[in-house]
């Protein structure tokens, strides 16, 4: 199974996802004549700067991608959350109109027809309609959730189950019906929106410009670097390890190929409250943008746990601290020269959070 990662940088989103699907060559994977579908995660009706939902210019770029390699028969599959709209949302996230400019099909399965899936004897409801498509291509947003403490590609394909079945996976306690749907509906393509993503909160609210999308093709592998991203042991998270025993993909090493490394340089957004509560703890000097966002949630990590209190010494991330010796904790590469460091290009969220848990 491929295990690569592409991951691009900025802030045009329509531009950055077509980069990334033909450097990735993903048409090689897509048979000829293939039905495709696109699954986004539009769970409310907040547009996508306030974190919750997937930027609609990503899959206005994946549509003219695909339209520009052939492939015509596309459509956007999703249920919003119990309780809220699905048409609500296509239209406040910016999807209506992505239809009719594109002339693809908007599907709310909230109205489709429930099929009994039976999974290695673990009975599952789900909207038949994505059945009547060969290749799906999940849209997830990378953020935070207040039960899984992650949503990514594997629970975005709630979306694709009834409401009555979404309430009875709550009562299953989630993590054992996620690994099962997603061994019931086969993921061909991951495409990661986490340019101003909720690290905290699967309603939004609290967004940050991370400046990056993510393509990978296995999402198991793709929700284990999530994790990471977000300063957690891909184990930690239960659906993963099960989605993993299931055969749906590896958790494993991955392979990061990064198409613009040089765009990590174009700084960090300052105004979410969750970086401001943070922020007093870090001294910063022209940090990339998934650095600091990096060392943001490691301090959230750190902060669930009660353990940012004992955090005595600033913490130091930067270029501009390249070459110089301090005292305090540097992170990233470019503090290498500091006494005490972790280092990475970026070093990744977890990683810092063992790291600090040794220096506090």
């Amino acid at each position: 199974m491929n295990n690569n990662i592409y991951i691009i940088y900025g802030k045009d989103a329509k531009s950055m996802t077509k980069q990334l699907l033909e450097y990735a060559d993903v048409k090689r994977y897509i048979p000829i004549k293939s039905k495709i579908a696109i699954k986004p995660n539009l769970v409310v009706a907040k547009p996508y700067t306030s974190g919750a939902t997937t930027n609609p210019y990503i899959v206005e770029g994946i549509i003219e991608y695909l339209r520009e390699n052939g492939f015509e028969n596309i459509a956007i599959l999703e249920g919003a959350w119990l309780g809220a709209s699905t048409k609500r949302a296509f239209e406040v996230c910016g999807y209506t109109e992505i239809a009719k400019k594109y002339g693809v099909k908007l599907i709310d399965t909230k109205d489709d027809r429930p099929l009994k899936v039976n999974v290695d004897g673990f009975e599952l409801n789900i909207c038949s309609k994505v059945y009547e498509y060969d290749f799906l291509i999940n849209v997830p947003l990378l953020k935070g959730h207040c039960q899984t403490q992650l949503t990514c590609a594997l629970k975005n394909l709630k979306g694709l189950i009834p409401d009555s079945e979404k309430r009875r996976f709550h009562t299953l306690g989630l993590h054992k019906p996620i690994a099962y749907l997603n061994k019931a509906i086969k993921t061909h393509l991951v495409v990661v929106d986490s340019i101003m993503p909720d690290p905290d909160f699967e309603e939004g609210g609290n967004p940050v410009e991370k400046d990056f999308i993510a393509l990978g093709f296995d999402p198991v592998l793709i929700d284990s670097f999530a994790a990471e991203h977000l300063g957690y042991n891909p184990y930690d998270i239960e659906y993963i390890s099960l989605a993993e025993k299931l055969g749906v993909g590896k958790a494993g090493e991955y392979n990061i190929i990064e198409i613009n490394p040089e765009k990590k340089t174009i700084g960090f957004s300052k105004r979410s409250s969750i970086v401001s509560r943070y922020a007093k703890y870090i001294e910063e000097k022209d940090a990339c943008s998934v650095c600091y966002a990096n060392l943001i949630s490691s301090l959230m990590r750190l902060d669930e746990q009660g353990l940012l209190k004992k955090l005595s010494k600033k913490l130091y991330i930067g270029q501009g601290y390249k070459g110089k010796a301090m005292d305090g904790i540097g992170i990233g590469s470019c503090t290498k020269a500091f006494n005490v460091c972790k280092l990475g290009c970026p070093p990744k969220s977890n990683e810092i959070v063992e790291f600090l848990k040794q220096n506090l």
